[in-house]
């Protein structure tokens, strides 16, 4: 197990941890979440051996072997598939020494090495490198590129390719969804599902987390603060207790109130969509732990629009591509104000596209499209970062966008968005990622535009400024685009879905799990179209029956193990539906019941964990259940 034990780090001058203890054990997956700067990357180096504790002790088991992301990669001419290769040193290694065997003609030693490669699982390390790339989103023929070809983010994703393809007992992640789309997105959360060592991950994604972790660590005030259960379970726990200090309660109230007049207002409308419902519910969720983002440094809101003309945009049967080949064909799509659109589709269907089509980046090739004058955009984009004025600060940056402002408003605009006191003053070029984002938002933010263009706009932002980013977006006049792994963020923003696929946009009647099911249905029809027909093949009924009877056998077990899974939750929910109509009482509140009330919360809050837990245990048989069925297809 991994052990810290009364540890103090020093970065600088800044305590990072003090007088504070952990304790991992083998095989749990945990979650490292905390402000920025807070120490979660700082944690990740001490266990790596990149950083010593200045006090305190550390241990970490004998023989373990640890994986973790490169964060840089060198322009090669190696094929991306062989890069990922390198990653398995041993494998390197047992490699070169069975050449120079070969070359020796030494009998014994080669017989030796291909007993060592195949106890590491030599023989099948390229089919499953292959696999890895395949998933992380690159073609057959792309593999065989060469590194340099590919983008910064391709590049990390070559990165990631290599930590997860080496064995390893431990396996540290930070941040590992930043380059990718919502599809790779998904394929990652199952293939850590099924990782059978020790995981630490960081990441902002609370959907990515959710799906992965069974515990929390918490960093702050310098403390390594344990949860059981996933970020959702830690959220709710954390609400309660911030929502027992007054201070920091009453801070949120009128940020509460306004959320839940908008919880409100949608209710009526909730019957329409299948979506609409899946948003309701998390509005209502986001509006009972509003407590929990007291503390937040971020605080941003849209001001109304000069004019919100309509439609802003209409385009009828549009044709746009890149020279002279179309990407997306016939095109039909009105916008107005109040529309929120989350674009879905695999990578490369064409999401981006439609992105610059609308942003005025790309004209159409044909049909009608139409602007309207009075049309504003607010485009946000990650290339956009590289446009700042990097010697300039951040209130420099807004002072060129109005003139007249007077500084202390545009400094206070400013401070909303975590550039406060000096902050607002120094030049952007030490900024990290995260702060140049925000500083790109908040100068999206100031013009007031009546229609937002968002590609992945939460790359590199924290938990608290996704959360301020989402809350701000709920109550935004105007219309808005949005391409996005951030399912969180996609499920309280997005009233209507729209799949981008073989060269259409089309209204999706569903909501994200829906979508995901999609995936999983095309993937499946794309491999039976990869496969040679076999339409001459003869297949006896008898082989038939025993097949369906073999697969029958299979699948009994786990759906005999849902269907008690699905009783248990039936039961979870009645009791949790008891338990809250008891905490509508306002008499349990007297401050002799407060031992009562307390029962009540912790059997809520455990009940709570123990649903999602047998939810989380019946998808998983529900993934086997597909996974067998696909291989009797």
């Amino acid at each position: 197990m991994i052990s810290i034990s009364e540890a103090q780090l020093i970065r600088g001058t800044k305590i990072l941890l003090d007088e504070t203890s952990l304790t991992v054990y083998p095989g749990h997956k945990v979650g490292l979440v905390g402000a920025n700067g807070c120490g979660k990357s700082s944690l990740l180096a001490l266990i790596q051996g990149k950083l010593q504790l200045d006090k305190g002790e550390f241990s970490l088991p004998s023989g373990w072997q640890v994986s973790s992301v490169a964060q840089e990669t060198p322009a090669l001419d190696v094929s991306a598939l062989e890069y990922v290769l390198d990653g398995d040193q041993e494998y390197r290694q047992l490699e070169a020494l069975l050449n120079q065997a070969q070359a020796d003609d030494n009998g014994n030693k080669i017989a030796d090495i291909h007993g060592k490669l195949d106890a590491i699982g030599g023989y099948s390390i390229q089919s499953r490198a292959s696999t890895l790339l395949a998933g992380l989103g690159f073609s057959q023929n792309e593999q065989q590129n060469p590194v340099r070809s590919f983008s910064g983010g391709w590049r990390m994703r070559l990165n990631l390719a290599q930590a997860l393809l080496c064995r390893s007992d431990l396996l540290l992640l930070d941040e590992p969804t930043n380059h990718l789309d919502l599809d790779t997105t998904y394929w990652l959360e199952s293939w850590i599902k099924s990782y059978q060592g020790t995981l630490i991950l960081i990441s902002h994604d609370r959907d990515f987390i959710d799906g992965i972790v069974d515990e929390i660590v918490h960093v702050e005030n310098q403390k390594l603060n344990y949860y059981k259960g996933n970020y959702t379970s830690f959220e709710r726990v954390r609400a309660e207790r911030m929502a027992q200090q007054q201070a920091s309660y009453e801070k949120q109230q009128k940020e509460r109130a306004h959320m839940q007049s908008f919880v409100d207002r949608f209710r009526y409308k909730a019957s329409k969509a299948k979506q609409a419902q899946s948003r309701l519910k998390a509005l209502e969720r986001m509006a009972e732990l509003m407590p929990s983002h007291a503390d937040s440094p971020f605080k941003m809101s849209f001001k109304a629009p000069d004019a919100l003309p309509n439609p802003l945009v209409a385009m009828e049967k549009v044709k746009v591509g890149y020279g002279e080949t179309p990407i997306l064909n016939s095109v039909k799509m009105n916008l107005v104000p109040g529309a929120r659109i989350g674009l879905l589709g695999r990578n490369g269907a064409g999401k981006s596209t439609l992105i610059k089509l609308l942003s005025g980046q790309l004209q159409p090739m044909s049909g009608e499209y139409q602007p309207n004058q009075g049309l504003k955009i607010g485009y946000f984009a990650q290339h956009q970062i590289e446009f700042l004025s990097l010697d300039d600060s951040a209130l420099m940056h807004l002072q060129r966008l109005s003139t007249d402002a007077k500084e202390m408003e545009l400094r206070n605009f400013l401070g909303g968005f975590g550039f406060i006191g000096d902050m607002a003053l120094d030049p952007v070029r030490p900024f990290s990622g995260g702060e140049k984002a925000r500083l790109v938002l908040a100068l999206l933010v100031w013009q007031r535009p009546n229609m937002l263009l968002l590609d992945e706009p939460t790359n590199h932002l924290d938990l608290d400024m996704r959360h301020a980013l989402t809350v701000a977006l709920q109550t935004f006049e105007g219309a808005m685009v949005i391409v996005s792994h951030d399912r969180h963020l996609l499920r309280l923003t997005c009233n209507d879905y729209y799949l981008v696929d073989a060269g259409r946009v089309q209204s999706f009647n569903g909501d994200l799990d829906d979508y995901h099911k999609w995936i999983l249905e095309a993937n499946k029809a794309d491999a039976r179209n990869d496969t040679p027909s076999a339409s001459g093949d003869v297949i006896d009924k008898k082989e038939q029956k025993r097949k369906q009877a073999e697969l029958r056998n299979k699948l009994s077990p786990l759906k005999k193990q849902q269907t008690k899974l699905e009783r248990q939750q039936e039961k979870m929910s009645s009791r949790l539906a008891e338990l809250e109509e008891c905490l509508a009482d306002m008499n349990l509140y007297d401050d002799d019941k407060k031992e009562v009330l307390k029962s009540i919360i912790d059997e809520r809050t455990q009940l709570t964990q123990d649903m999602e837990e047998s939810e989380m245990e019946w998808l998983e048989l529900q993934e086997q259940i597909e996974e067998i069925e696909s291989e009797h297809i």
